[in-house]
């Protein structure tokens, strides 16, 4: 790698910085010989004035998922545990509606295909949890919250009862059919841990891999307290933007007590490239074993398979771009967005940011470029636009919706025989990408990529369509 390169990357991610709008972004890539780019840009604190460097303490959100299923994975190398358990080993009263008992396991649960709709709890426990009144999004949680969703039973009762709010939602088909992203999934896990370990998830991550791998201002906690600790002072403020693009500045991390391995940890840019370099590696860190090797194959290896569209492994998104492997995950939360991965051959690159609703794609897939020797700027698009339309564009219309947090919807409909879609209260249009595979495009002059969505067709319209990694079901027949 060229000083050429690195300082084209850094000009590169200055300008995007620049015109991100985030307070504080930590940028960081790991290569074989050690640290490659290591910078941090703008503020942790506008009150305070302090820079963000690659040992901020920020929330990672849902980049702790993959530290909960490598805890399993280490606890299977022990024969302590089995991704083919039955959930209901360790919950007995865990159903999902319609499908038996014996038939949904740990290994559904960490790939997301246990037929679990996009349901509300995580977002119920943070609103409940939460100092904040005074939003549009605190005030509809709390009124539709049946309870606080402080402990895992209650989740447990609010899958296997089916009634998710909404006539005709129900769950997605039989375990391993469809992959639809699934925070309460990873909160049972959390719980598995628990049992199997017998000792706390957040103690057996502390031993097991923060502490083998030098990740000394990592920690999974609730409120950030130990974070503050830890961090020596160097902990962000966390940051919203109003409904006028105001910065709002607190240091109140998100609260959700049975959702702590699927969202709750805290770390430094530098500590999870440290973590995602050990899962390149095998396992391997400073010429150590220091996390079993089958732990990290069963994790992201064999049993996987890697294309240009991700397979989701347990807690990491497995695709290839540019002949090499790339395992990766993002996160957000109140005043978090992230994104690391790494990248075949050695390579780990973690982007933090203190915003909410931030993209971090654009950093970290310059981050990707720059290791692959590609110009920083190439996108990395999951799939692209071809030279012909949909056979069948009548088959996509309707409102589909996705029940997590306030109930979300795409309304898909032609326009001079073209589908345009209202995603999220954005318009766009659906460029055909090849099956039922579509890119969604701002309808505007500036034509960004939305997302990719994926229809899934039964008779004569599609039942669902998958957007990013949700799944949204069709709510109305079609006139």
């Amino acid at each position: 790698m060229e000083k050429s390169d690195i300082e084209r990357f850094d000009h590169y991610v200055s300008e995007l910085f620049d015109n991100s709008g985030c307070p504080g972004i930590a940028v960081c890539i790991r290569g074989p010989k050690g640290i490659i780019y290591d910078r941090g840009f703008g503020k942790r604190s506008l009150r305070s004035g302090l820079a963000v460097d690659g040992d901020t303490v920020m929330g990672l959100a849902s980049l702790s998922k993959s530290f909960t299923t490598l805890a399993l994975a280490i606890l299977e190398s022990e024969q302590k545990v089995s991704f083919d358990d039955p959930v209901y080993k360790y919950f007995p009263s865990f159903k999902v509606p319609g499908t038996p008992s014996d038939l949904v396991t740990l290994r559904h649960l960490a790939m997301h295909t246990a037929g679990i709709p996009p349901i509300q709890p995580l977002e119920w426990s943070i609103a409940m949890n939460s100092t904040e009144t005074e939003n549009e999004w605190h005030k509809a949680m709390v009124a539709s919250a049946p309870n606080k969703m402080n402990t895992i039973d209650q989740i447990i009762d609010y899958i296997s009862a089916g009634d998710y709010g909404h006539e005709g939602y129900t769950t997605l088909g039989q375990p391993g059919e469809y992959m639809s992203y699934s925070n309460e999934g990873y909160a049972l896990l959390s719980y598995v841990v628990d049992q199997v370990a017998d000792m706390p998830l957040e103690d057996f991550l502390k031993e097991r891999i923060f502490e083998p791998l030098g990740m000394t201002r990592t920690v999974l906690d609730l409120d950030g307290g130990e974070a503050r600790i830890l961090s020596g002072g160097n902990i962000t403020s966390l940051f919203e933007k109003d409904a006028d693009g105001k910065l709002i500045e607190d240091d109140d991390f998100s609260v959700l007590p049975p959702f702590r391995g699927c969202a709750c940890m805290k770390s430094t840019a530098h500590d999870i490239t440290k973590y995602y370099k050990m899962l390149c590696d095998g396992g391997m860190w400073e010429g150590v074993q220091a996390i079993p090797a089958y732990a990290v194959d069963a994790l992201v290896g064999r049993g996987f398979a890697a294309g240009k569209f991700p397979t989701y492994c347990y807690g990491i998104k497995k695709r290839t771009f540019a002949g090499k492997i790339i395992g990766e995950h993002t996160g957000a939360l109140h005043g978090t967005s992230t994104a690391a991965g790494f990248v075949e051959g050695g390579y780990s690159a973690a982007v933090l940011c203190n915003l909410g609703e931030m993209d971090p794609d654009p950093f970290i897939w310059a981050a990707y470029n720059l290791i692959l020797g590609l110009p920083p700027e190439t996108d990395q698009y999951l799939f692209d636009p071809i030279d012909r339309e949909f056979s069948d564009p009548e088959a996509l219309t309707g409102d589909f919706l996705a029940a997590e947090g306030q109930p979300s919807l795409v309304k898909v409909s032609l326009r001079d025989g073209h589908p345009v879609a209202d995603y999220a209260g954005t318009p766009v249009r659906l460029l055909y990408c090849g099956n039922s595979r579509f890119s969604a495009v701002s309808d505007d002059e500036n034509k960004k990529r939305v997302n990719t969505l994926e229809f899934f067709i039964r008779g004569a319209g599609a039942w669902a369509v998958r957007c990013g990694s949700r799944i949204y079901r069709r709510m109305e027949n079609k006139s």
